[in-house]
């Protein structure tokens, strides 16, 4: 006689139900405590994990039975956010922003290795600085980099740090896990992250988190400039600015209709 619950979710179902629980969870999980939320058969979990696992999706960490994100489902993630129809929407609200502040805006997710710039907004003056759409950037020393990992629980953030590549970029990059960690933490606090020309010489960055309905983080939106055109003052005087579009575009990215006005 068959499991009711293998009849009541459909095959081709259960392994996204797998990725929905783990993408709402801020822990990694073990198959017990996300089938808690699932019901189905012991032994269907631990198949469909396993699977899972094998094609990059999840994955484990040091020998623990704990799932969490791999490579190709925060790949997928980002992808279905970059390339939404919700693309036009996002962009006219950077577009607001980069009008306003007349310097370059951005919008970067966390990735493997650094956070990537997946749409940005590019300022018209003729002297600016170059990082196209697909450029990868370091955590340790962007402002965009530094709100993904004030986003992380202290102990997670700890342990990611230790394991960067504290590598000098400028005169003023923070190259020790002890200053980098006081600087998260001074971030975390103050819900908004500065590159005071850590990344590229003479060039200034303010970034704020974007977070998801149930608190997510999602990415940043920022704008850089030349320090001999924008100051760490004048951009801390545009702070309200990007929180602003921080909120529009987590209504945008959320709290969208269809077009029968239901929510999707």
């Amino acid at each position: 006689m068959s499991d009711p619950s293998e009849e009541r979710i459909p095959t081709n179902l259960r392994c996204l139900l797998i990725l929905e629980v783990l993408s709402r969870a801020d822990r990694a999980m073990t198959a017990t405590e996300i089938n808690a939320e699932i019901g189905l058969p012991k032994q269907s979990m631990h198949r469909l994990c396993n699977t899972l696992e094998e094609e990059g999706f999840i994955t484990r960490s040091g020998g623990s039975m704990r799932y969490h994100a791999a490579r190709r489902l925060r790949e997928l993630g980002a992808g279905l956010l970059a390339h939404s129809n919700l693309h036009v929407i996002r962009h006219q609200i950077l577009e607001n922003v980069a009008r306003a502040v007349g310097e370059t805006v951005n919008y970067a997710v966390p990735h493997s290795g650094g956070m990537s710039y997946i749409d940005r907004v590019e300022t018209d003056w003729a002297f600016r600085v170059q990082l196209p759409i697909g450029s990868r950037v370091p955590f340790h020393c962007t402002a965009s980099g530094k709100t993904f990992l004030a986003s992380l629980p202290p102990s997670q953030c700890k342990t990611l740090i230790a394991s960067l590549d504290l590598s000098r970029q400028t005169d003023a990059t923070l190259i020790t896990a002890d200053d980098l960690l006081s600087e998260v933490k001074r971030v975390r606090k103050q819900g908004y992250a500065l590159d005071q020309e850590e990344f590229i010489k003479e060039m200034v960055a303010i970034a704020v988190p974007i977070y998801s309905k149930d608190g997510h983080y999602i990415g940043a939106v920022s704008f850089h400039g030349p320090t001999q055109r924008i100051s760490i003052e004048k951009s801390l005087s545009e702070l309200p600015r990007l929180q602003q579009a921080s909120r529009q575009l987590s209504d945008a990215l959320f709290e969208t209709g269809d077009a029968t006005g239901r929510s999707v």
